[in-house]
């Protein structure tokens, strides 16, 4: 017995901050093509795929953020990718800006969704770990002020029942970016029995504050998507937005990433790729049954202070 499913980490090159979401979308309809001649079930685009990674800049007025932002999602610009996707049978996950008015109020996340093969949505996250800062930093080369523009995500991490391919329903989490840095972004959804995580990210190669780090941002991305998908037995597709984009190195690297922690598909270029990987959903059981059994070996009791604790307190 398998559960097959063909998946398909859809990284994006550059998008300039002057190309339009129709261009984008033009991008992406030609890589679930691709993706479709290929035998994929599932396509996996990078977080905020639609626009150019706007939080490297401070902008003073509302309005200039907003028009980065989706009032509704499909929208007249991204109607045609569910569309097309509807058409070839072919789900995806899909990153972008969110505007909703929620509570009596605006709000701005950065969010993700997944559309099934029929092109409808069946899951929503939005980003938990927002990295960077939210005040303005004229000292850096870049900015990154996803504080500023998003609030905290609310949902917290769903997991998915989903029919993935033909015949083939799994269990599907989703996180963005900077969550995949976090060991509790995996734990929470192989807590619900996540079968398949997918994680967009738009990651630049320099860090302002800590640029020690730069010559490691490869090896830091797929060490903590390995180790999500070895310590929770589970499936993790990671897919970047990548490139020199608007004067901003941003990693490539996009994986696909077993519940051996094995790498066993990724992309070799900074542009538009398609990394493809047939994963079965059945691998996932003899780490969840063994090694990774939480049921038998876990010991909540003692994990208290993980919840208890926001930062480091060192003993007296």
């Amino acid at each position: 017995m398998s559960r097959v499913v063909t998946v398909g980490a859809a990284q994006l090159g550059p998008i300039a901050r002057a190309e339009t979401r129709t261009q984008v979308v033009a991008r992406m309809v030609a890589m679930l093509h691709e993706a479709k001649r290929h035998g994929v079930d599932l396509v996996v685009f990078p977080e905020l795929a639609l626009t150019t990674f706007f939080p490297r800049w401070y902008f003073e007025r509302q309005e200039e953020v907003d028009a980065f932002f989706e009032r509704e999602m499909p929208g007249p610009e991204t109607k045609p990718l569910f569309e097309e996707a509807r058409t070839l049978g072919i789900g995806f996950y899909l990153g972008y800006a969110e505007l909703a008015h929620e509570d009596g109020r605006v709000r701005r996340f950065n969010t993700a969704v997944l559309v099934d093969r029929r092109g409808g949505i069946v899951g929503k996250y939005r980003k938990i770990h927002l990295p960077g800062h939210a005040e303005h930093e004229p000292w850096r080369a870049f900015q990154h002020l996803e504080k500023r523009y998003f609030e905290r995500g609310d949902l917290g991490w769903p997991v998915f029942r989903v029919e993935l391919a033909a015949g083939v329903t799994g269990l599907v989490g989703m996180a963005i970016c900077n969550d995949r840095r976090w060991p509790e972004t995996y734990r929470v959804m192989g807590l619900q029995g996540v079968e398949m995580i997918l994680i967009g990210y738009n990651t630049p190669v320099h860090n302002p504050p800590a640029p020690d780090h730069d010559a490691l941002s490869h090896f830091h991305n797929e060490l903590v998507m390995q180790a999500g998908a070895y310590q929770n037995g589970t499936w993790v597709v990671g897919v970047a937005k990548a490139g020199r984009e608007e004067g901003v190195e941003q990693i490539g690297n996009s994986i696909v990433a077993a519940p051996s922690g094995e790498i066993v598909a990724a992309c070799t270029t900074t542009g538009d790729e398609l990394a493809i990987a047939r994963c079965d959903l059945d691998r996932t059981l003899s780490y969840k049954n063994t090694t990774f059994n939480f049921a038998r070996h876990r010991e909540p009791e003692m994990y208290g202070m993980i919840v208890e604790r926001k930062g480091a307190i060192p003993p007296p």
